[in-house]
């Protein structure tokens, strides 16, 4: 929940409530979108998770405060802050999406076995594997999730080989959103305390140039006429944040993927602006297997809330 602060809201007449009770709908996605909010603390930042605009987002907030006439979200110049009445209900928005999820899998996919070749970049996994490969295995126990992490251009290729029947994909940031799972800014990451960012000429920890934290990096840098030096190529995420963490080099990261011991620059530090970047999910085959498009779906499903 990190930062959300809870407000006390005023109660619709208890006679109100009991009579409109019973007649109360919720839309999934609108309640898939509302626990993104609270767990993002901001609806810019809940808008770039789920490739929503703001603007749409607060719509389905609207619409969810109307059916249950009481308040669940406030306005701050610090962020959005969740009512006492948002935080209960935010509880059973949880439980609500869980259920549904965990009916759809059981009805749609009786007695799943077998095996997935998974592949996902190696920024992400650290963040979204866990969670991922937990709810789908207690859904699905007999299945195995077999896990390749590379860079997106490798996945890529071995999608179109078929070595991987699924993977997830980091795509550049473009008005076609739509396909979007979610979105995650580019941000430039030193150690806590650090000074690399003030060395002339600028000190890189990159990995591949056909990445595109590598492509963002220099095509900023290019623009505003820094001058730089990759002082520091690896294929690992791992080894890219030693470096960082030795103090010697930046390195660019999505904004989800920042370890929690490293410290994402301000712009102050006088470096440009990051683009975004949009995470897709994709199989390698149009017609994929029956246990490939379950995990697919779950992926769509679950990915936007983490």
């Amino acid at each position: 929940m990190g930062g959300i602060r809870r407000h006390y809201g005023l109660q619709a007449p208890l006679k109100d409530r009991i009579q409109s009770h019973m007649t109360v709908k919720f839309d999934i996605d609108c309640l898939r979108n509302f626990i993104a909010i609270a767990n993002a603390g901001a609806l810019s930042r809940a808008a770039e998770h789920v490739g929503r605009t703001q603007a749409a987002l607060s719509q389905q907030v609207l619409r969810l405060e109307t059916t249950l006439q009481q308040p669940l979200l406030v306005r701050s110049g610090r962020g959005i802050a969740l009512t006492v009445y948002g935080d209960r209900f935010l509880e059973h928005a949880q439980k609500i999406v869980r259920t549904h999820d965990e009916a759809a899998a059981e009805l749609l996919g009786v007695s799943l076995s077998g095996k997935v070749r998974f592949g996902c970049p190696d920024d992400y996994a650290r963040v979204f594997l866990p969670r991922l490969l937990q709810s789908f295995g207690r859904l699905h126990p007999q299945v195995l999730i077999e896990v390749v992490c590379a860079p997106t251009h490798e996945l890529l290729e071995q999608l179109k080989g078929q070595a991987l029947e699924i993977a997830l994909l980091s795509l550049p940031d473009s008005p076609q959103r739509d396909q979007f799972l979610r979105r995650e800014r580019f941000v430039w990451v030193g150690t806590k305390g650090g000074d690399a960012y003030n060395r002339d000429p600028l000190q890189l920890a990159l990995s591949d140039p056909e990445n595109l934290d590598h492509q963002v990096a220099i095509s900023s840098l290019e623009r505003i006429g820094r001058k730089y030096r990759i002082a520091y190529a690896s294929a690992s995420a791992a080894g890219l944040m030693a470096v960082v963490r030795s103090g010697q080099a930046v390195a660019v990261l999505t904004h989800t993927a920042v370890p929690p011991d490293l410290h994402v620059l301000p712009s102050s530090s006088g470096l440009p602006k990051l683009p975004s970047v949009g995470i897709i999910v994709r199989t390698s085959r149009r017609n994929a297997s029956k246990l490939v498009s379950q995990f697919e779906s779950h992926v769509r499903s679950v990915l936007p809330t983490l």
